[in-house]
This record gives structure tokens, sequence and C-alpha cells, in this order.
């Protein structure tokens, strides 16, 4: 099996000191903070909405104001750390610590006024998380980690579930904007843990299921398709947490990987040997 990802072995291999994770930590929190800030000033008000190409696939005026916000202030607090944002690509001198910004995630949720969206900022070295922030406005809740500290929602320490019974469990899942295209698109899998766990939720932003992971809340999140914005907080949230993350497809835990499987400790094994048992679904059998 591969090591799940350990954001302490991470720092220490980054080289980074308790009072620098702690003051990165901080920039990550304040940072989230303020995309979060601007995503409210424009809830229920857009000005504009477009399409990036792929069917559902959305970009808002909220989106490339909440980045603004976000990369100033980075650039600002941490200027030597290059950025990877959803809406503006790679800025900086590229490096091994790198932030990655998501200032909006679940934007289709945003646009339609369902309040379930995010700003996520999370800080990866060499491709692997380290720390970051979720901040969750409709709720008044940021969730932010670090190695040497642990998980918080606001200033309240947080820990996984100790769920370890795939029946016993509330999943979470979500499905890439490039199901249209592909038959690996996650319907299969959605259909057979359905029936093995007491539900499975799709809420439509990975960076907030996997802060909902981290406080137990749910207790398992798979998915394929993302990309390294989306992974980078969360994964840390939950791997500082005291969860386990992984690739469910048995290789190690990367952001350009994309896929993810984020659980409590007894619950990470059950729930990756009944993915390996699924077989992908014709499309016939979802009207294509």
């Amino acid at each position: 099996m591969a090591p799940m990802l350990d954001c302490r072995q991470v720092a220490l291999d980054a080289e980074l000191d308790d009072s620098t994770q702690q003051t990165l930590a901080e920039v990550a929190r304040a940072a989230s903070n303020l995309g979060a800030a601007v995503l409210m000033q424009h809830y229920g008000r857009l000005s504009s909405i477009e399409s990036k190409g792929r069917v559902g696939d959305l970009v808002t005026n909220a989106d490339v104001a909440a980045e603004k916000v976000v990369l100033d202030y980075l650039r600002e607090h941490t200027p030597t750390i290059s950025i990877l944002a959803e809406e503006s690509g790679s800025s900086g001198t590229p490096g091994s610590l790198c932030w990655c910004v998501d200032p909006l995630d679940g934007t289709t949720n945003f646009a339609h006024g369902y309040p379930f969206f995010a700003t996520s900022v999370g800080l990866i070295w060499k491709g692997k998380p380290l720390l970051g922030s979720v901040a969750v406005p409709f709720l008044n809740e940021t969730y932010w980690c670090s190695p040497n500290q642990g998980s918080f929602v606001n200033d309240a320490p947080i820990q996984v579930s100790d769920c370890s019974s795939l029946q016993d469990s509330l999943l979470v899942t979500g499905f890439a904007y490039d199901r249209h295209e592909r038959i690996d698109n996650n319907y299969a899998e959605f259909c057979w843990l359905t029936h093995r766990c007491r539900g499975v939720r799709r809420g439509g932003a990975a960076a907030v299921d996997l802060a909902f992971v981290a406080t137990g809340r749910l207790d398992g999140y798979w998915e394929r398709g993302l990309a390294p914005w989306d992974l980078a907080a969360g994964a840390a949230l939950v791997a500082c947490a005291g969860g386990c993350v992984g690739d469910y497809k048995d290789s190690a835990f990367a952001v350009q990987e994309g896929r993810i499987l984020a659980t409590s400790p007894g619950l990470h094994l059950p729930l990756k040997q009944e993915l390996s048992r699924v077989t992908a679904l014709e499309p016939k059998l979802y009207g294509v």
C-alpha cells in the first residue's frame, strides 16, 4: 500500500521550522478569509457568469475579484513563494513551495445561489500538501491547519471521525467536469457505495467536502479529475486532523494526479477495497 500523506514529514523535508509553519498557516488563513469576504459581497448579485468551454465549468466576476485579493495578499506577505491559481495560472519564481489558490470552489453552486462554496488556499512542497485554509463564508467557518499545530475550525481544534465501518459511514464525492466525455466518470462508484453505507453526499465543492471530513461531519471522500487548487488545502486539513489521505488507485498521493481518498483511519482500507471492485457503467445506462 502506498504511504499516506504525512504533513509533518513534508514540513521536515521542506526544512520549515515550527515558527515558519505557524506564520505560513496564518498567511493562508488570512488570505482565504479575504477571498471569502469578497465572495459574500457578490453573493446573490453577480454581474457576469461565463463558461470556460466545458459543460458546467463556469467562471464569474466573483471568482476573478476574490482571486485578485488573495493573490495580492500572498505576494505581499510571501513574495518568494510561487502561486498556482485557478483563474490566472502560475506566477512568481518557480520553486519547491507553491501556493495553490481556488478563489471560489463551488462556482456552479455560487452562481445558482446555493450556499456551499469556499475560498481555498493551500501550500504544497514538491506536489505534496503541507498546510492551508478553507474559508466557508456562508457558515462563518474557516478551516485551517499546520503540521505542528493540527487542524482547526476558527479557533477550535478538530479531528476526523472514528468511523471504521463502511455500513455506518456517511461519505461524499463529486463528478469531474469531463464526466460527459469519459467512461471513468465516478457514476458506478457512486451507485456501488450508495448501497453500502448510510449515504453518499455530493456537495459540489471539493475543498468544503474535505474540510467536513477533517471535522468529522463526513467519514470519507473520494473523487477523481480534480485540480491541485481543489486538493491542496483540503488534503492537508484531513491529514493534520488525523485522517488518511491517499490515492484510491494505490499510488502515492500528489495533487497533480487529481485522485484522492480521504477518510478516518479505520475506514481507509474498507473504502479502498470497495472502490477496487467497481467497474465503469456503460454509457447507454445513463442515456449516452
